[in-house]
């Protein structure tokens, strides 16, 4: 007979129960936490990143971690390595560690994308270090209509 050490039990999140912060407050990006190390024994952060019109991250790396993106809605430039290639809803990239990367948004209106960092590399703990921000009714009425659609898909 085989018995089970650990018993996974899912967790289920709707874009109410998720967390936002500016990592430095003038930042012109929010991260709304979706799931991360606290939520589970999983080395991984997986958010929504939220750009203001103009909005950008500054340039930066991971020493271990890979780092994806899937553009949810809007347009931009990513930049990796100095190499730069427009953006825009249903592409997604992919971000080696040690790439020098940044993401701006160059249209109108904001721009979200769905990130996820393996392995965590301290990003939940950067990004809940920082000055805590609100989804508003645009914000979450993306993100609604994304979870909805991901739901009936499964």
């Amino acid at each position: 007979m085989q018995t089970l050490s650990q018993c996974v039990i899912p967790v289920i999140k709707t874009p109410a129960d998720y967390q936002a912060f500016r990592i430095s407050p003038n930042d012109s990006n929010r991260l709304a936490i979706v799931f991360d190390p606290s939520h589970s024994q999983v080395s991984l952060t997986f958010c929504v990143e939220i750009f203001d019109e103009g909005g950008k991250t500054p340039p930066n790396r991971h020493q271990l971690a890979v780092e994806m993106f899937f553009i949810l809605k809007g347009e931009g430039i990513a930049i990796c390595d100095g190499k730069a290639a427009p953006i825009r809803a249903g592409d997604s990239l992919l971000v080696p560690p040690t790439g020098v990367h940044e993401i701006h948004n160059t249209g109108p209106g904001r721009l979200y994308a769905l990130c996820i960092m393996v392995p965590n590399e301290d990003f939940a703990e950067l990004i809940r270090a920082g000055t805590p921000a609100q989804l508003d009714e645009d914000d979450l009425q993306v993100l609604s209509g994304c979870w909805r659609t991901a739901l009936s898909a499964a």
